[in-house]
This record gives C-alpha cells, sequence and structure tokens, in this order.
C-alpha cells in the first residue's frame, strides 16, 4: 500500500474523501498543532520556566493537545452511527471551542499573566469564564458522541468498536479530571489565594494526561492492524490488550492522585 493510500485511509471512509466540515477540522487541527510547536521554539528562544502559572509550556502543550485531539475526534466519529447533519454541526462547534480555548491560553501567555483562576482584572476574569464555559461545552459534546458509540456498536475493522469506546469512556475521565482540577482550584482561589490554587491540583495532572489521547491511539492501532493478514480475532485480542494496557495506567493514575489527597 503507497503512503498516500495509507494516508487517505487513515484520515477518511468516505469514497468522494473528506467532507467540507471535516477538512474544516483537519486544517484546524494542523493549526492548532503547528502554534503549539512554534510556542516551544518561542520557549526555547525566550526562555523562562517551564512549570507554574506563566510559561510557554501554556500555549505549547494545549495547542498540540487540542490540536490532535480535534484530528482524532474528526476521523473516529466517522465510524459512529450518528446522522451526518448532527455529526457535522457538532464537529464544527468543537472545533471552534478547541479554537477558544487555545486562543485564551494563548493570548494570556503572551500578556504574561496566568489564564486559569485569574480574577485580576474585568478582562482576565472574562478570559478565565470563557475559557470554563468552553471547557463544559467539550464535556458536553464528547459525551453525545461517547453515548453514540455505546448505543450502537461503531463501524469499521476488527478491534475498531472496542477502540473507540475505551477511547470515549477514557477521554471522558480526562476531561472530568481537568474539570475537578478547575473546580477545585476555584474553590483554593475564594477561600485561600490565587496562588496556592495554581498548585492545589498537581495530583490530578497524571490522570489528566494520561487520558486525553486514548482516542487516537487505540483507533489508530485498530485500523493499521487492518492492513496486516492476521485474522480479525488476532486483531481484536491485540487491540483488547491494548485497552486493557491504557486502562491499567489510567487506574494506576487515579489511585496514585488519591493518595495525595
Amino acid at each position: 500500500m503507497t503512503t498516500a493510500a495509507l494516508r487517505h485511509a487513515l484520515t477518511s471512509r468516505h469514497t468522494g474523501g473528506p467532507r467540507p466540515t471535516e477538512r474544516l477540522c483537519y486544517a484546524t487541527g494542523a493549526i492548532l498543532i503547528a502554534a503549539g510547536l512554534f510556542h516551544l521554539v518561542v520557549f526555547f528562544a525566550d526562555g523562562g520556566p517551564w512549570t507554574g502559572p506563566v510559561s510557554w509550556r501554556k500555549p505549547f502543550t494545549f495547542g498540540v493537545s487540542f490540536g490532535l485531539t480535534l484530528v482524532a475526534i474528526t476521523w473516529v466519529t466517522s465510524y459512529l452511527r450518528i446522522g451526518a447533519r448532527a455529526r457535522c454541526v457538532l464537529l464544527a462547534l468543537f472545533a471552534a471551542d478547541c479554537v477558544l480555548e487555545v486562543a485564551g491560553i494563548t493570548l494570556q501567555a503572551w500578556r504574561d499573566v496566568p489564564s486559569h483562576f485569574n480574577r485580576e482584572t474585568p478582562f482576565d476574569s472574562a478570559v478565565a469564564t470563557a475559557l470554563a464555559v468552553g471547557g463544559v461545552l467539550l464535556v458536553l459534546i464528547l459525551t453525545t458522541f461517547a453515548i453514540a458509540s455505546f448505543r450502537h456498536r461503531p463501524e469499521g475493522p476488527a478491534g475498531m468498536a472496542l477502540a473507540v469506546r475505551t477511547g470515549f469512556a477514557v477521554l471522558l475521565v480526562g476531561l472530568l479530571s481537568g474539570a475537578a482540577m478547575i473546580a477545585y482550584g476555584v474553590v483554593v482561589t475564594r477561600t485561600d489565594s490565587q496562588e496556592a490554587a495554581y498548585h492545589s491540583s498537581g495530583a490530578l495532572k497524571p490522570l489528566h494526561g494520561v487520558s486525553l489521547h486514548v482516542i487516537l491511539v487505540l483507533p489508530v492501532l485498530a485500523r493499521l492492524l487492518a492492513f496486516t493478514s492476521w485474522p480479525g480475532s488476532t486483531r481484536e485480542k491485540v487491540v483488547r490488550a491494548a485497552a486493557a494496557a491504557y486502562l491499567l495506567a489510567v487506574v494506576a493514575a487515579g489511585a496514585w492522585a488519591l493518595l495525595q489527597l
């Protein structure tokens, strides 16, 4: 199989190629990834801390992470049994929300102020509120896709249904852990200080990080295995083993977080 054929197989299941909304989402995801990588270059050029509330790390990691997630969701949802119009609307909203989140975080990084828990000025408060509302919208959209994946078995090669369902389930864990970090930080900001809030939820960061990109890794594995000569039962077992390994990592990260409380 040629490289072009492999790329087409991994980016679209439609015989006519990606639809306009899909092309827009893929392009937006690529731009977000490029923006994140650009800020990695800025970090090496400008210096500064890698950790903390004000760091070039944030636009880098958020840009790459949101870009990859947008690309993954655009592709993976093509395997769901969901109406084409509903999927396009949800994908468009999801893409806009990803841009909002990355733009808000990037803007605050260039202003050299924190992006989260920052209520120092009316403008900072508006940015923090927009990021929080965007986070809620992310959870609602991805929960809708997750429900669709469990209501009707996703299509695709052997192992794809398991990969998609596991990916969405674990992604929701990642989103909810992120929401918990934000919620707890808001409480700490109000009861203690903004500075304390930035250090209040570190225990959940490993769980949040390990959960976000299973939705990309497992379906890509299932799709690549379809190019082998292995029987469907063998490919299903490989995906099942990979899913079990990811779930074990998520449980371990969750247990570690509980021990830190």
